[in-house]
């Protein structure tokens, strides 16, 4: 049995190690909360944008734009969104695991200090890296749609898609690609958005009709930027917003595992100090017994 000195020692250590994680624990509630507010609050908007630009190109089949060119896919354009500090449980691991799973050539955007680690130690193809605090600018976000849209045109990469953790509710994160471009459909963005799958989403019937000015052709450019732009920045929100809510639960986990191992080791000491006392009385009474 170790020692009652060894045993207070580990009390004072899993103390302080409690006493940590319980601070961190608070720090991502608070901040848990308003990433979730600002990734919610963003659902709407963007729902709407992808519903109005569905409902143009069901009016008009033959739209040009190269956002909708059909390519061969020979290398795919990825962006990684992870969390720039860990101790946020499997959220980035889980976004790995579904990394190796690609067997295709692929060319990468990081954005978040721990995915960047991940593709730098997997000699992985790296093609730029970016970090983004909390509060999530958008005209940040712009500079890297903007990035990657330049390299879909120029022929560098076929698709333009983005790997972030989906945020469902506090305790449930999910790894989830979202395809930008080409675009073939906004029904699965509209889905994601509302959270539901295609099996309970109903289309909205439009019937009206509609007159763009000057054409739908500039309608489109404009509003087709404005719309990658809008599904890249609310994969963020929403990765910030899983970051904070899995550190929460991690760092309340861990506070918990320390208060079991707290009572644990309270009551190995009180055990050791126990027979610490008897053995000291036994060997009392048995020296007098041996003077009587």
């Amino acid at each position: 049995m170790p020692s009652t000195k060894e045993i207070r020692r580990r009390i004072k250590s899993v103390k302080n190690t409690r006493q940590i994680t319980k601070a961190m624990e608070l720090v991502a509630a608070s901040k848990m909360k308003r990433a979730q507010q600002s990734a919610l609050a963003g659902r709407p908007y963007a729902s709407l944008l992808a519903e109005t630009l569905s409902q143009i190109a069901i009016r008009n089949e033959d739209i040009e734009h190269p956002f909708f060119e059909k390519r061969d896919v020979k290398t795919r354009g990825i962006i990684l969104v992870t969390s720039d500090r860990g101790l946020c449980g499997p959220l980035n691991s889980n976004l790995f695991r579904e990394l190796v799973r690609i067997e295709e050539t692929v060319k990468y955007v990081s954005i978040g200090r721990k995915g960047t680690q991940f593709l730098s130690r997997t000699n992985r193809d790296l093609i730029a890296e970016f970090e983004i605090k909390d509060d999530v600018p958008y005209l940040k976000v712009k500079q890297i749609v903007e990035f990657m849209v330049e390299k879909f045109l120029e022929g560098e990469v076929d698709t333009v898609e983005v790997l972030y953790p989906r945020f469902v509710n506090t305790l449930v994160q999910e790894p989830s690609f979202q395809d930008l471009l080409p675009i073939h459909d906004f029904t699965e963005v509209i889905e994601k958005l509302r959270g539901s799958s295609s099996q309970d989403h109903k289309p909205i019937e439009d019937n009206r009709s509609f007159k763009f000015e000057p054409d739908i052709n500039t309608v489109l450019k404009a509003l087709l930027p404005l719309f990658v732009n809008r599904e890249v920045y609310q994969a963020i929100l929403s990765s910030k917003a899983s970051e904070h809510s899995s550190r929460m639960v991690a760092m309340k986990t861990a506070k918990d595992n320390a208060s079991k191992l707290l009572d644990s080791l309270t009551l190995q000491y009180n055990k050791a100090r126990q027979a610490a006392i008897t053995q000291e009385i036994l060997e009392i009474a048995a020296a007098t017994a041996a003077n009587a």
